[in-house]
């Protein structure tokens, strides 16, 4: 196989990727991916690509009621777009919307609600309905197909960790995109949203129950995270040291490559070499080109990943307002610098090691989970407090959408609690009472 592209491949080609992202405070825009799980509301099992009324056929009615277009693999489809939203689906059938970054909350608010509306009216008359949820409540890996995308049947291959069958196919999660004015911005940003990563999970932590049992862990999606491939998941980099966008680069570079794309076709290399190495002597007789890198960093799934935006991927899926949020936090700490350097303060005196050990331990406790001599609790509820204030300080109304994570951070519970304060005393450990709390159609206004 013979790569005809005869430019080399400088480090200096890949900084550009996250230079390009440079935006003025003023221009500043927010974004959201969004990940659902379709489950049969019968059998309470994940609903398959190939099933008669399966997420195949999802997609082409919705594209053919509200004008998408589709993204294809091969000749299979795998997704919808319009403009620059997409609609996409996950190893195991999940289905995600990505949305073009927008001013307010409220602007992603409702193009969310109109998406949804357009969902439930394909599904509507279906024993269908899509859960915001963290993880698969009853299906598990074992009977939950890949869809057909040559991609993930390569990374099923390779990725070692014992959960990673878990995260690729049972698992759903809420994502949040914030921009940067300049490079040192970008690092400021990219550290501190490392340090809040474990507080935000705990906040957010919404998958106590999976396989029908209550498994021990208040976020299993965060603890399958854990466990799937070492080398590419977690923190990039020690976050209490100094780092720069060639730091970052380095990271990526370092990590062992799964494939590239060459003539549309994938190129199996199985971490034979890393990114590093492919950039010295190329693979196979192929060089390296700058979508190789951008492959590369995708395929490395930090809680935090820079791109040319600052892209935030530690949260379960949760529904109605609650997932908004997520954004009204990000949005009020990251786009104040008073409200910047309050959580700074607020977290100096927590060491590398501190974040490490909540890594590990908050998908089990939660807010309960204790750091030093205090709770993430107290932290967490310090955190909303600080982007309260950020928010009222701008005056757009969107400290409103703080309002449904108090309810629950305030009292010292994360969705997971209430869910398991229900399995255990209410529900009698129906998995088809949860199934029907998490629905999103029960309820479309609350979505």
């Amino acid at each position: 196989m013979l790569n005809l592209n005869t430019s080399v491949l400088e480090k200096s080609d890949i900084l550009k990727l996250y230079t390009k992202g440079y935006t003025r405070p003023v221009d500043y825009k927010i974004g959201m991916e969004y990940e659902r799980l379709p489950i049969s509301k019968t059998s309470l099992k994940a609903v398959d690509y190939w099933d008669a009324d399966g997420v195949n056929a999802i997609l082409r009615a919705f594209a053919s009621e509200n004008s998408w277009d589709y993204i294809v693999d091969g000749s299979n489809i795998v997704g919808l777009a319009k403009g620059h939203d997409t609609i996409t689906l996950e190893p195991g059938s999940q289905i995600e919307i990505s949305l073009k970054p927008e001013n307010t909350i409220s602007q992603i608010k409702n193009k969310i609600t109109e998406i949804n509306e357009g969902l439930y009216s394909v599904i509507a008359d279906k024993d269908i309905t899509l859960l915001n949820y963290g993880v698969s409540p009853y299906s598990t890996y074992k009977t939950i197909n890949l869809i057909p995308k040559r991609r993930y049947k390569i990374m099923a291959k390779y990725l070692w960790g014992i959960l990673s069958d878990v995260m690729m196919r049972e698992t759903a999660g809420i994502q949040c995109c914030i921009d940067f004015k300049d490079e040192e911005d970008a690092m400021r940003k990219f550290k501190l949203a490392n340090k809040l990563t474990p507080f935000m999970t705990a906040m957010f932590a919404n998958s106590p129950i999976r396989g029908g049992v209550d498994t021990g862990y208040k976020s299993f999606r965060a603890l399958s995270w854990l466990n799937t491939d070492n080398d590419r998941c977690g923190f990039v980099g020690k976050i209490s040291e100094e780092f720069s966008f060639e730091d970052y680069i380095d990271c990526i570079m370092k990590t062992p490559m799964i494939f590239i794309h060459r003539d549309s076709q994938p190129v199996d290399i199985d971490g034979n070499i890393t990114f590093e190495e492919f950039m010295k002597t190329g693979y196979k007789g192929l060089m390296p080109v700058l979508e190789d890198y951008e492959l590369q960093a995708n395929l490395c799934f930090p809680e935090v990943r820079m791109r040319n935006f600052i892209e935030i991927r530690n949260h379960d899926c949760v529904g109605g307002d609650l997932k908004y949020s997520v954004l009204a936090i990000y949005k009020g700490i990251f786009y104040d610098k008073t409200a910047m350097e309050e959580c700074e303060e607020l977290l100096k005196n927590l060491q590398y090691n501190d974040y490490s050990n909540l890594r590990y331990n908050v998908p089990k406790h939660a807010l309960q989970t204790p750091v030093k001599k205090y709770y993430v609790s107290d932290y967490a509820k310090e955190i909303i407090k600080i982007a309260e204030k950020s928010l009222k300080n701008m005056q757009t109304g969107e400290n409103m959408y703080l309002n449904p994570i108090k309810e629950f951070t305030m009292n010292n519970m994360s969705p997971a609690d209430v869910i398991l304060k229900k399995w255990n005393f209410f529900w009698n450990k129906d998995p088809r009472k949860l199934v029907k709390y998490l629905s999103d159609f029960e309820n479309l206004k609350k979505c």
